[in-house]
């Protein structure tokens, strides 16, 4: 007879948790075994990574996941290794291998020209082996399935390429990225621009906005640390929102901005501002500000504002 699984009471976990994802787990399964761990109430991510794909991958608790969606826009940056001579279906290892070619003989001149060519702003046509939607469906429901269905291509930006020859037929990549940048495809595109092409053996994201691969921590050295150890690795909530511009309101005005209610002051106008109280010193939200008026976006609430601050909640009479 199986044991009974041992039941998790779980507790307000608020924070970012920089995990360094490890291969062959899905971005939700990873997710899932740190929620466990810290035995949180509510979690999410900032953006998936691939099973095949490695590195940093940043994970939101409690009053975190209001802000995560603030940073699928970030930049991101990896670092991978292409098989050259080799395409499969898939742009990468586990896929069919549909065309094989000699390579030949890479200069450092050819490399740098190339280097420099898939530099900048280009234009990417998505893959089919994708989670990029088509008629409501993905697309690589339709790859499963054997069809291949026409994509527009679109434009994102390189900001930083380096490549260089690991052996003869091995190339290493390393990319800095715009959102929506497909690293297969870039891999597969320059391996074309080579004259051999390509597919990824490799991946890893080595960073992501601010956040870098030597701040993260693995799910083994997670599960190895006690309880106190493990909320000590979370990164506050506001470390989700370098770009903003910070607002520190006085007691009342945080009471009224909690509430929803606009405050008019002598700020500039900002897109992004994060907002703070003065006393206690904590993150209220975020909002912007427009003719001197800071209009609220996304709150925090009074409960979770104590929990973050170790307030402790009041018991029932």
């Amino acid at each position: 007879m199986q044991a009974p699984r041992t039941r998790v009471q779980r507790r307000p976990v608020h924070g970012v948790l920089l995990l360094d994802k490890p291969l062959g787990l899905s971005s939700n399964d990873a997710l899932q075994k740190a929620k466990w761990l810290l035995r949180a109430e509510k979690a999410g991510h900032t953006g998936t990574l691939d099973p095949m794909a490695t590195g940093v991958l940043p994970l939101c608790f409690g009053a975190a996941t209001k802000f995560s969606q603030l940073h699928l826009d970030a930049d991101k940056a990896y670092e991978a290794v292409a098989q050259l001579g080799v395409r499969t279906a898939s742009a990468d290892s586990e896929g069919e291998v549909i065309a094989r070619r000699d390579v030949p003989a890479i200069t450092a001149e050819t490399l740098a020209e190339v280097q420099h060519r898939f530099t900048g702003a280009i234009a990417q046509v998505p893959p089919m082996h994708s989670a990029l939607k088509k008629d409501g469906k993905a697309l690589y429901e339709y790859a499963r399935a054997g069809i291949e269905v026409e994509r527009e291509a679109r434009q994102v930006t390189v900001s930083g390429l380096e490549l260089s020859l690991l052996d003869a037929t091995r190339l290493k990549i390393v990319a800095r990225v715009s959102k929506g940048t497909y690293i297969r495809t870039l891999g597969e595109d320059i391996g074309q621009a080579l004259g051999c092409g390509a597919h990824l053996l490799s991946l890893r994201r080595i960073a992501t906005g601010p956040f870098e691969l030597p701040q993260c921590i693995t799910l083994a050295e997670l599960e190895a640390l006690d309880e106190s150890e493990r909320q000590a690795r979370l990164l506050p909530v506001e470390s989700l929102l370098p770009g903003h511009v910070r607002v520190t309101l006085g007691p009342e005005d945080a009471g009224r901005f909690l509430s929803g209610l606009r405050r008019r002051g002598g700020w500039r106008d900002a897109e992004q501002v994060a907002v703070f109280g003065e006393s206690p010193p904590a993150l209220l939200g975020t909002a912007h500000v427009k003719a001197g008026e800071l209009i609220p976006s996304r709150l925090l609430s009074p409960i979770e504002i104590q929990q973050i601050l170790g307030v402790p909640e009041p018991e029932n009479v």
